[in-house]
């Protein structure tokens, strides 16, 4: 067992390698499998085996002990293919395969080696031509260099060119060689960067010619011929020598070759390659003709001199038979087709040389790979593998093998290189075979090997031979493809089961039976024959003792009662196994269902059901839902839900059990509803149930907060004393709603500019928080909004006014403020005094303008122009009479001082007013003043009005409030004056003493206006008008300060006059109004916004 598991799991795959020196003798040993494995303590045992998948043209392997050595066949490294333009001796190699096969090939695994052909000496090197010659011209100075061509050598490394030498020159003396190692005299190779020299010598050490030897960057020896004597080619024309090339294997091989040297006459200017080194890329089948690349050498010489050759160098055999080149014009062409299978890349030396005499050249190297095309099918190789017969394409498998078994190797490749060579395998067909990766390394990618594993169970009684077609597709565009096939003939084994005639049995079995009754018979069938087919039942054992069976017939009973509603279903397996070697069996699954009576009654999921339901909900909306069961089935189980209440409000869905109300709900009327739900199955006879339902309405916040004090109308006296934290006044509210939906907040949103005042959020307790000063005197109205926390917050605003003076000396002013305050729109601050820093601006000019004629001038011509555009009413109202009494702000009477009177003891002097227009309501009847339309239209100072709307998040103030009436619609007054800036207009005053709103903003509600008139949408109530009057007051005196605009309250009745109204009452002072926009609040509680516009331009 431990040598089993030890063989079951193998090592990590890895790649064997092993090295052999080329043209051995057969049986030469390479080493062993078995013991580079790590399995070498098992060999002999006969349990596991090796055998040689690929490589058996080189070698051989023992089955048994994994010893690995050479066959019959010689091997040369120069011959394999693999190897051509091969020159590390670690690139040269034969691959090969050994399979390691298991006990009864249980397992199979499947090893890669490769065996790197050693080079020995066995090839001698050669010189391109028997004879070599070379021209040197005369003169030419000691030291010149002459490249002589290079010799080559089959063999590489050590094997290779090892020196070069000179022998004697054979006109001067014979039998004597120049430069060899032990008569010649080699120069100090190292001191010249690897290069050696050796002298030619004659009997009498003739000094003529030096060779010396150069290592080039390619690695090669360059051979080069040094003169080092003068010539003369009048003395002597030719040298003949003998050049000598020797290898460095041993025992060493060296050939010779003449070398004729020409003396010519002086050629000064070599040839000049453009660039050392030529790449190219060069398609492979390429057609005979089609040019490379073109080489350029260059010469300064002219004539013969500069005349250009292009000649082979340095070239292979292989290389002047592929390649053209043009002496001439130096253009490289394909002379033959080139395989890049067989040759991948062509590297060699083109010589560019003159036509002087004698002839100099350069050397330029080429370099051309090869690319490849898709001009290969991939090769499919199906071959054994371990211990399954494959003779002749065909594979003799047990039907009884497991799945995932290999039964063969599978081999793919493809010559080519890149994509080209990637090549994809897959069986084609619906047959039960798939390939896998042989090996988990990744391997060359032209190269893949698979084993073909059984993918399914095999079946004789199915399919007794199958023919497996292999398909191997590459990469390349277009790409190639190719196919091999495999007949697996299956052999027949004892593999059939019993099968059932049903996989599932369904019976149906009443509850509250007898003990012993029969439920079912079973029957099951075996395709095999004798014993195999013999069979035997039994039972699930999870049904042990509910029911059994018979192990010869299948009939099956029921051994207990069945109680449908303690268990309506059983599912159980009935077993049967042959009697075959090994034993088969099959399986059928039993489901007994057990059928129903009517003996439950129905129950509801809770005895209460409470449920909560906001209010405001719509009719015929679900408040809830009751759950209720049956343990029973099918018509037993059907039930009818009856709602059992005094009052008609709820109904019920029989089908889900959903209770509807048919009204909406209102939280502040009733909070609870208590009613009985009753279910009655459909038995016979029917048996029934109820449950109480208890619905609590839930409170949503639909109502606002309501102020019920103070009132819009009222006020309260603080005197400037007052210290802070007084206490002002505090605002009382109610929510008719609960919880957090009556949870108030309260804050001032508005009328408190000074911040003087601060109010309590929780209680709404307004006090005072700041030092009141002399411009704080006067009322104060507070805007203050009442928030409740519900979703969305509803809220109440209402107003606090606040009047601060020493004294209540005069009510009915406070009054007519608190009234105008009223009208007023809620955007603007009604704070103190207005007319506070506008008295000290106009104390500033007066202080400022001392003297001067052109003031006095100007003074006197105001004056005059105020007498005489001074217009009067007809009721004796002056237009241009200045009010003494502010109408916000109490007037500071000082006690010592007394009025002054004019000179002739007439009225105080009037402020000058350049005009007075009056706006004034219709007629009770309705009727309107016409005529004045045109007058208005050309006057220059025409007040216009146009509406302000607030948004579609504002909300309506005025709502709330019902009248029987419309706005009237403001108009001119017929007799009021055309030039003038003072308007007048007639507002309501609210009727109540809060505006309630929905939103968190302020609502400003819309006017509709004409470019002389309004006409509000609300409706007023029948509280009587009163006239406001607004008015634009011009200041001479300042330039920068403009027209100051202000309004008063003549308290006057719709039957009034200005003249008996000022004889009887206090007049009310001039307010100012925002600049030139300014707005106004009507009694709905919209704000509406004038703009006052002269000739089109803003008075500076």
């Amino acid at each position: 067992m431990l040598i089993l598991q030890l063989l079951t799991q193998p090592a990590a795959k890895q790649v064997l390698r092993y090295r052999l020196a080329e043209e051995g003798p057969a049986d030469v040993r390479i080493g062993n499998v078995a013991a580079d494995l790590g399995i070498a303590a098992i060999r002999g045992s006969g349990d596991v085996t090796f055998t040689l998948e690929s490589g058996s043209d080189y070698f051989k392997i023992d089955n048994i002990t994994g010893e690995l050595s050479t066959n019959e066949r010689r091997i040369d490294r120069e011959k394999l293919q693999q190897c051509q333009m091969i020159f590390d001796e670690n690139e040269c190699f034969i691959d090969f395969e050994v399979s390691v096969i298991g006990p009864a090939q249980s397992w199979v695994d499947l090893f890669e080696g490769k065996v790197i052909i050693l080079d020995i000496n066995d090839n001698t090197p050669s010189f391109p031509s028997p004879v070599l010659t070379l021209s040197v011209e005369e003169n030419r100075p000691i030291g010149t260099l002459y490249l002589l061509p290079t010799a080559t050598d089959r063999d590489f490394g050590r094997n290779g060119i090892e020196r070069y030498e000179l022998l004697q020159d054979s006109g001067e003396s014979s039998g004597r060689r120049a430069g060899s190692s032990s008569g010649g005299r080699a120069d100090s190779g190292d001191g010249y960067s690897g290069k050696r020299r050796f002298d030619a010598e004659g009997a009498g050490r003739s000094s003529v010619f030096e060779l010396q030897v150069a290592d080039t960057t390619d690695g090669e020896k360059q051979p080069q011929l040094i003169i080092k004597g003068a010539l003369d080619r009048e003395q002597r024309d030719s040298y003949e020598l003998t050049l000598r090339v020797r290898d460095g294997g041993d025992p060493p091989r060296s050939s010779q070759a003449i070398l004729r040297v020409m003396i010519t006459d002086v050629n000064d200017n070599s040839p000049r390659f453009e660039k050392s080194i030529y790449e190219a890329d060069l398609p492979e089948n390429s057609s005979p003709g089609a040019p490379i690349l073109q080489l350029k050498a260059g010469d300064s010489d002219v004539g013969v001199n500069g005349q250009i050759e292009y000649v082979f160098g340095a070239a292979t055999e292989s290389v002047r038979r592929l390649l053209r080149l043009d002496e001439s014009s130096g253009w490289l062409s394909v002379l033959h087709r080139i395989d890049r299978e067989e040759v991948s890349q062509l590297r060699f030396t083109v010589m560019a040389r003159d036509r002087g005499q004698p002839p100099k050249m350069d050397k330029a190297t080429v370099v051309l790979n090869i690319k490849d095309e898709n001009d290969n099918v991939p090769v499919i190789d199906i071959r054994k593998i371990g211990r399954i017969f494959l003779k002749d394409g065909v594979a003799n498998v047990a039907e009884d093998v497991l799945v995932d078994t290999p039964i063969a190797l599978v081999q793919v490749s493809d010559r080519d290189q890149g994509e080209n060579g990637v090549v994809t395998c897959t069986v084609v067909g619906d047959v039960p075979f798939q390939l896998k990766p042989a090996s988990e390394m990744e391997g060359e990618q032209n190269k893949k090997k698979y084993f073909l594993h059984t993918s399914a169970p095999l079946d004789y009684e199915a399919t007794q031979e199958y023919n497996v077609v292999i398909v191997a597709v590459d990469s390349g565009s277009p790409s190639l493809s190719s196919n091999n096939s495999l007949v697996v003939k299956v052999g027949d084994t004892n593999d059939n089961p019993p099968i059932f005639s049903q996989n599932v049995v369904e019976v149906s079995f009443p509850e509250n039976n007898a003990p012993g009754e029969k439920v079912a018979n079973v029957v099951a069938l075996d395709a095999d024959s004798g014993k195999n087919a013999e069979l035997a039942y039994s039972l699930d054992p999870s049904v042990s003792g509910i029911f059994s069976i018979d192990a010869d017939s299948g009939d099956i009973r029921v051994n207990t009662v069945l109680d449908r509603e303690q268990k309506e279903r059983y599912e159980f397996k009935v077993i049967a196994k042959d009697k075959g070697i090994p034993v088969l069996q099959g399986s059928a699954t039993v489901v007994v269902l057990v059928a129903d009576k009517n003996d439950n009654e129905p129950k509801f999921m809770q005895d209460v059901f409470t449920f909560y339901v906001k209010e405001n909900l719509q009719p015929n909306s679900p408040v809830g839902m009751v759950t209720v069961n049956d343990a029973d089935k099918g018509q037993n189980a059907e039930m009818k839900l009856y709602i059992e209440e005094e009052e008609d409000i709820f109904s019920i869905e029989n089908d889900t059990g959903t209770i509807f109300s048919t009204m909406s709900f209102d939280r502040e009327q009733k909070t609870t509803y208590t009613f009985r739900v009753k279910a009655v199955d459909s038995g016979d006879p029917p048996r029934s149930a109820t449950a109480t339902v208890s619905l609590y309405v839930m409170d949503e916040n639909d109502n606002p907060p309501s102020v019920t004090f103070p009132s819009n109308n009222s006020y309260t006296l603080l005197p400037p004393s007052s210290n802070v934290k007084t206490v002002v006044r505090t605002v009382l509210a109610t929510d008719t709603d609960t919880g957090i939906n009556a949870d108030l907040n309260f804050s001032i949103v508005g009328g408190n500019p000074f911040k003087l005042f601060e109010i309590d959020a929780a209680n709404g307790v307004v006090w005072l928080v700041g030092k009141v000063e002399q411009k704080h005197y006067g009322l104060h109205r507070l805007v203050v909004q009442v928030n409740d926390s519900g979703t969305p917050s509803q809220f109440t605003t209402t107003l606090v006014h606040v009047y601060i003076n020493e004294t209540l000396s005069n009510s009915s002013v406070v009054e007519a403020q608190v009234g105008k305050s009223l009208a007023a729109p809620l955007s603007v601050d009604i704070a103190g005094d207005p007319n506070y820093d506008l008295g000290k601006q106009r104390l500033s000019i007066v202080i400022g303008v001392v003297s001067g004629i052109m003031t006095v001038i100007l003074i006197i011509l105001v004056v005059v122009m105020a007498r005489y555009c001074r217009p009067k009413n007809k009721n004796g109202y002056e237009a241009g009479k200045k009010d003494h009494e502010d109408f916000f702000t109490p007037q500071q009477h000082d006690k010592n001082k007394k009025p002054k009177k004019d000179k002739k003891n007439k009225k105080s002097k009037q402020p000058l007013y350049s005009s007075i227009v009056t706006v004034e309501a219709s007629k009770p009847n309705g009727q309107r003043y016409d005529g004045v339309n045109e007058k208005l239209s050309d006057s220059p100072g025409m007040g216009r009005y146009r509406s302000v709307n607030g948004g579609p998040g504002s909300p309506d103030l005025a709502r709330h409030y019902k009248s029987s009436s419309p706005l009237p619609t403001v108009q001119l007054h017929p007799q009021s004056p055309t030039a003038g800036k003072k308007h007048q207009a007639v507002q309501d005053l609210p009727p109540a003493n809060t505006f309630v709103g929905t939103g968190d903003n302020i609502s400003i509600g819309s006017d509709h206006c004409s470019e002389y008139s309004c006409q509000n949408t609300i409706k007023y109530n029948k509280q009587p008008f009163r006239r406001v009057t607004f008015s634009v007051v011009s200041q001479p005196q300042d330039p920068h300060q403009g027209s100051l605009q202000s309004c008063y309250d003549s308290g006057l009745e719709e039957s009034e006059t200005p003249s008996s109204k000022s004889s009887s009452g206090p007049r009310l002072g001039a307010l100012p109004l925002p600049e030139d926009n300014y707005e106004r609040t009507t009694p709905d509680g919209s704000v509406g916004e004038g703009e006052h516009m002269e000739n089109g331009e803003k008075e500076h």
